[in-house]
């Protein structure tokens, strides 16, 4: 036997063995970073401005198509964890109460979770007939609670963290414009229970500011001085600086009043 010719032959046979394998693992990687990628594309979280993503699903209310059927209305889209979690009943016992103020601001409300039908109207009876959250009792939801066994609509709004959890949305916030734009979002860990008069006065202000062509302060509340426009130019920077109803500290820092009444009567229902 030609020993060289053997001991060659096996170190080529090596060689191929080793070439494949690492040929098998780039081909898993690039599996596994295509997989990775899909799942960011659909777990994306839409910004300030875009379409709100649409989608058609069934709730507590029956099936809905989101936005289409909430057309020239605010809608407030949130998620929560869990049925049945104290938390998430303290918010909905909360947001049930306050209904007909986001009602009075043309808003609608939708919530979610990645539960099924079922445990959702279960979960609903239990908070009317037994649970008291801050003086609340008998809290009746009446919004439409979706069904999202799949996660396809908490992907679509970026509600799965999985550094938070993989099985769970985050406590996410929409606030959606009439002509279904995103104008706010925010975002809550699980452990963190939502400010329901923040919700409130976001909605006011991002109304304010649309039907008065303002913009609002830090802790901006009804009623509290807003925020004028910028000047444009050299001269209306100094006719602002002599008008009577408007404060300047500066040219670029200028603030009216607009009454609460007078915000309460343009924008309410």
């Amino acid at each position: 036997m030609n020993w060289f010719a053997f001991i060659c032959e096996y170190d080529i046979l090596i060689v191929v063995i080793i070439n494949k394998k690492k040929n098998m693992n780039n081909k898993k990687e690039e599996t596994k970073n295509k997989e990775e990628n899909i799942d960011e594309k659909e777990n994306r979280i839409p910004v300030i401005g875009e379409k709100a993503p649409s989608f058609e699903a069934k709730t507590t209310q029956g099936k809905i198509s989101f936005p289409d059927d909430f057309e020239g209305n605010w809608v407030i889209l949130f998620s929560h964890p869990a049925d049945f979690t104290p938390v998430c009943s303290s918010e909905f016992m909360t947001f049930a109460s306050m209904e007909k103020k986001f009602e009075d601001l043309n808003a609608k409300l939708v919530g979610l979770s990645v539960d099924g039908i079922h445990s959702h109207i279960a979960w609903l009876r239990t908070i009317k007939e037994k649970l008291v959250h801050n003086g609340i009792e008998g809290a009746d939801v009446k919004f439409p609670l979706i069904e999202d066994i799949s996660m396809d609509v908490a992907k679509k709004y970026g509600m799965i963290q999985p550094e938070e959890s993989k099985t769970e949305a985050v406590r996410a916030v929409f606030f959606i414009d009439p002509d279904g734009i995103i104008r706010t979002l925010l975002y809550y860990p699980l452990s963190l229970g939502r400010s329901f008069d923040e919700l409130y006065r976001i909605l006011i202000g991002l109304q304010t500011a649309d039907e008065f062509g303002v913009a609002t302060p830090a802790d901006w509340q009804p009623g509290d001085d807003v925020i004028v426009p910028p000047a444009g130019t050299s001269e209306e920077a100094e006719e602002r600086m002599n008008d009577d109803s408007i404060t300047c500290d500066d040219w670029f820092f200028c603030k009216k009043n607009i009454s609460k009444k007078e915000i309460e009567k343009k924008i309410k229902n």
